[in-house]
């Protein structure tokens, strides 16, 4: 298999896994020069201070046929595929260009031959004690026996209902930028005030800046939102920084509330529930909300769930939602249960197919796009490009749609600050990545 090397300086002490199959690290300073400290993982063999490692070409799964072409992606169904022309290759909206796992579809198909009413989703059915097992399986424990969770039609209500039971008008909510667009509105729309507070990028990919944190706090603010990992940048959050982050909350007694959407899609590390590290105290000012559909490709079943150790505190937010939340469709019940009762092997595989594009995209961002800066994807399907070098950085997502005929994400929707960056979906075929990325290069602009 045909491989290009990439050699580089590696001074972070972090400890990282050896590559896989022919990779690059997942937060190398794609675009830095080569004097930049790389978080890098160092190569078998390769004496600490250096790195040798390889990215291949292409990859091939060979346990599921999941990557479609573009020709089965582009239909009138799909949000996606049809919000542009032909020509235009979408790597923008989050969900994944793979075919559902296939113990998903057959739940599905058995389900449309039963009747479909309601689907039963209490505290004792069969559905939420399979979640609560998978919840304890990946930290968050100790949750009370009833009142602990509220189901939801989606994630972002749950963000929604939170700001509104939690605050009032006028008082002051902290989210990390740049950050999930709905993070935002879910603070501006029912009249609260936004307090940014921008991620620093770090020659160690982005960290929380904890004195602009500090900050940021004032007699107003009451709630923190935090998603984790975070979209976009893909940071995993360490255990140290998070237990940094819960100290600040119960230091200035304030409400948390913790999107954990992508928790299965961390590719590298170890992902750690936000509770998993908070004291008591905080556990019972915290909320998390989850769900299947981003690590299970089902964003058109929506559903997702409020969870937190304080009874009285769910039952608070959720009583936001009430006649304006929808409930789960009986099948977003079905496919969720089908996830939490699947082997797991389909999911590895698609880890493994993300991986490999992340490292090919991070290759080809530093060899082929001079000046992008790119710092790596520990978690999620998503890049977060810094194009702010180039001549067209004010407007680079609509250079790149139009020139380039490649569709992104544009950086001012995640938050001020960030003019001249865009946000990439590699959640795709390897032919499809590579020829989006080819077209990126061929409307590139080298920095002089």
């Amino acid at each position: 298999m045909a491989c290009m090397m990439i050699v580089g300086v590696a001074t972070d002490a972090r400890p990282r896994r050896l590559i896989e199959l022919c990779g690059l690290p997942p937060a190398g300073l794609a675009g830095y020069s080569e004097s930049a400290a790389w978080p890098l993982w160092l190569a078998p063999g390769a004496e600490r201070g250096t790195f040798a490692g390889t990215v291949n070409e292409e990859f091939v799964n060979e346990d599921f046929e999941f990557a479609l072409s573009a020709d089965a992606l582009r239909h009138s169904e799909s949000f996606k595929w049809s919000h542009y022309p032909a020509d235009v290759l979408p790597l923008w909206v989050a969900d994944m260009d793979f075919a559902v796992a296939p113990s998903v579809l057959e739940k599905l198909h058995a389900r449309l031959d039963q009747s479909i009413g309601y689907a039963p989703h209490a505290a004792d059915c069969e559905f939420t004690r399979l979640l609560r097992a998978k919840l304890e399986r990946q930290g968050l424990v100790d949750l009370p026996a009833n009142g602990w969770i509220k189901y939801l039609g989606n994630v972002v209500s749950g963000l929604y209902a939170t700001v509104m039971a939690l605050t009032a008008p006028s008082d002051e909510v902290i989210t990390f930028t740049p950050i999930y667009p709905p993070f935002l509105t879910a603070i501006t729309d029912p009249g609260r005030v936004a307090k940014h507070v921008a991620l620093a990028a770090t020659p160690n990919g982005y960290q929380i800046d904890w004195k602009a944190l500090e900050a940021a706090v004032t007699p107003a603010t009451r709630l923190v939102l935090l998603c984790n990992p975070h979209n976009p940048t893909g940071r995993v959050w360490t255990r140290q920084e998070l237990t940094r982050l819960a100290e600040f909350v119960e230091r200035h007694r304030l409400w948390i509330i913790t999107d954990e959407l992508h928790a299965d899609l961390t590719l590298d590390g170890t992902f750690t529930p936000f509770t998993a590290v908070a004291s008591p105290a905080v556990r019972e000012r915290t909320l998390t909300v989850t769900g299947p559909c981003k690590a299970y490709n089902t964003a058109g079943l929506g559903i997702g769930a409020l969870i937190s150790h304080s009874t009285t505190l769910n039952a608070r937010v959720a009583k936001k939602t009430v006649g304006i939340a929808a409930h789960p469709s009986a099948l977003a019940v079905t496919m969720w249960q089908a996830t939490l009762e699947d082997d797991g092997a389909w999911l590895a595989a698609v880890l493994k197919q993300l991986r490999s594009n992340r490292d090919y995209l991070a290759a080809f961002v530093r060899e082929k796009l001079p000046g992008v800066k790119y710092l790596g994807s520990e978690a999620t399907y998503l890049a977060w490009l810094d194009y702010r070098s180039h001549p067209r950085a004010a407007d680079i997502q609509q250079y790149l749609l139009k020139t380039a005929k490649v569709a992104l994400n544009p950086g001012p929707h995640f938050g001020p600050g960030n003019e001249g960056f865009v946000r990439l979906n590699f959640a795709t075929s390897r032919t499809i990545l590579a020829e989006a990325l080819d077209r990126l290069a061929a409307a590139h602009v080298p920095v002089a």
